[in-house]
């Protein structure tokens, strides 16, 4: 099955951010002892790229509470990768929320954690995710390596920079494309309906073989696994090391106003999946610090149309097509798979691809 979403390209909006910002956007509660703003707070656990969302959703949030019930209340944020992230929350950082870039990682916080209920997936539209995403290529300006696609990945002479998949969400959708392209290569069109087709087992067995060299030979061209979507970023823009960056669609089109001074420019691969980062109420930390009301209306109000606005501007792709439509210069039209097309769902991902033993490590270790 194909996926499309319609969408608009701008010219100018084809770039990445170059810098990193900070990771506070709101005041936390006072001082010890001087209990002077007695404001509730909650904590936003997050992955990387949201950092700029998630100041201007924030500030409209408190607003919007206030407008509507009256009571001052703070947002404080904590970024890192997706992975990273999941641990914290597991080892004790208390979020009320987890905003983070792949259902697994939540998963991992109800099952190790216990924080949450494991049944988590369906307590917000879209299956708690408020937008959804896709991927794209960073080069140099002129494009010197002449990449077009994700073959273009596996050339020698190509340095690409993405980040390691066992602490970045989206190292792990990197990996996925890149293993889903190779299929849709090999396999053609149809490739989705051929690897779930009984009788054409092995030859999609074959294509699985393939798709294990093919990123095999991508990963060769890795000269870095940094930890984060950010860190990537910033080894290629500010280290200027690689000739391509794979990121998220939203995080290269972020800082398209510093594209040509940068001296860098997008290219859209031919096809790419279909990333749905997800939100969740971490349940047990709410209750006990007295804010699931605030975390859950925090959460569900990212759906709202005020806020879909937002996230557009943000550029991320919203679920609301009124505002899609609206801004469809921004993003381009891709032919796009789903995890549970091609891999089964996160679960069956994670346990054949990133374990420990998985094919990552098998991959990887053979370079």
């Amino acid at each position: 099955m194909k996926h499309s979403l319609r969408s608009r390209i701008s010219p100018a909006a084809t770039s990445i951010i170059l810098t990193g910002i900070l990771t506070t956007l709101a005041l936390t509660l006072g001082s010890c002892g001087q209990q002077e703003d007695s404001r509730r707070t909650i904590l936003n656990v997050s992955y990387d790229p949201t950092r700029e969302f998630y100041r201007e959703y924030n500030e409209r949030f408190v607003e919007h509470w206030k407008e509507t019930t009256g009571e001052d209340v703070a947002i404080t944020m904590s970024h890192g990768g997706s992975g990273s992230q999941a641990r914290a929350v597991i080892d004790g950082l208390e979020a009320d929320v987890v905003t983070l870039a792949l259902a697994h990682d939540i998963d991992a916080i109800a099952l190790h954690g216990q924080l949450l209920s494991q049944d988590w997936i369906g307590t917000l539209p879209n299956n708690n995710a408020p937008y959804v995403s896709a991927l794209a290529f960073l080069v140099r300006k002129g494009n010197p390596k002449n990449i077009t696609d994700w073959d273009d990945l596996v050339r020698e002479g190509v340095s690409v920079i993405t980040p390691n998949p066992k602490t970045s969400g989206v190292a792990r959708w990197n990996y996925l494309a890149a293993w889903g392209y190779s299929l849709r290569k090999d396999l053609g069109p149809d490739f989705v309906e051929i690897l779930r087709h009984p009788e054409r087992k092995e030859e999609a067995g074959r294509a699985q073989e393939r798709a294990f060299d093919f990123v095999h030979a991508l990963y060769r061209n890795v000269p870095v696994l940094d930890r984060a979507a950010r860190a990537a970023t910033n080894t290629f823009i500010q280290r200027k090391i690689g000739d391509v960056l794979i990121n998220w669609e939203n995080e290269i089109l972020l800082g398209s106003r510093e594209l040509d001074e940068a001296g860098l420019e997008v290219v859209i691969p031919s096809v790419s999946i279909l990333a749905e980062p997800t939100v969740a109420v971490v349940r047990k930390n709410s209750d006990r610090r007295g804010g699931s009301d605030l975390a859950e209306a925090y959460l569900r109000y990212l759906y709202d149309h005020e806020s879909q606005e937002i996230i557009a501007r943000n550029y991320y792709r919203p679920w609301d097509q009124n505002i899609l439509e609206r801004h469809r210069q921004t993003f381009p039209d891709l032919e796009l798979f789903t995890i549970a097309d091609v891999f089964g769902g996160w679960g069956e991902a994670n346990r054949l691809h990133f374990v420990d033993g998985g094919t990552f490590d098998q991959l990887y270790l053979e370079q």
